[in-house]
């Protein structure tokens, strides 16, 4: 996973609240293997109508998505928080999200930030014309206009974000305990080590 510290650019003005599972990634292509590819099929259904923000060329490649209240709603498929990262954003900003889908999001490495209402109206007047900034290490987000805005994190959220801890290298940061304790098991308790006798 890759660290997160400060993402800044081109924010996409979406807005859109209560945005749920299905309109991020739609059902018939959770049928791939791999997670490369899905951006294709994200937002289908906003992206097929003229002249969506998601197919703006003013927005191409924006690492920040701007939504409404209750983003990632619906099903529980990480296929979204997949989806969301191949269309390159690695931020969402919106005034709440959906628990599972917010889990999804950390766990994938996508900075979800929770700002009032009024903060979101802001950023998508400002988010049409100028880019957005955001640090994770202070906990803001600002524009070029003097906007600063804070939000709140889990602790251990944010420091697995700005280390680029997945669940995997999470247990390897504690490689060298787990030798230890693997190495004073087998010599307290070698019966447990000791191969088993297959059943006749």
């Amino acid at each position: 996973m890759e660290p997160v510290s400060t993402i800044e650019g081109r924010a996409i003005p979406f807005g859109a609240k209560n945005v749920d599972t299905d309109v991020i990634i739609p059902a018939h292509w959770l049928k791939t293997m791999t997670r490369e590819g899905l951006g294709r099929g994200a937002f289908e259904a906003v992206r097929a109508q003229p002249g969506n923000v998601f197919d703006d060329p003013e927005f191409a490649g924006a690492p920040i998505l701007i939504a409404g209240d209750n983003f990632g709603c619906g099903s529980s498929r990480e296929h979204a928080a997949w989806a969301i990262l191949d269309l390159g954003i690695r931020a969402v900003i919106a005034p709440s999200f959906s628990d599972i889908f917010s889990g999804n999001a950390f766990k994938n490495g996508i900075l979800t930030v929770a700002l009032p209402q009024d903060q979101i109206d802001r950023l998508l007047e400002v988010a049409r014309e100028h880019p957005v900034s955001i640090d994770l290490e202070h906990q803001t987000v600002t524009t070029p206009f003097q906007d600063r805005f804070t939000f709140e994190i889990d602790p251990f959220r944010k420091h697995c974000l700005l280390e680029g801890l997945d669940e995997v290298g999470l247990t390897l940061t504690r490689d060298a305990a787990i030798a230890d304790y693997e190495q004073r098991q087998a010599q307290d308790l070698p019966w447990l080590a000791a191969p088993r006798e297959k059943a006749a």
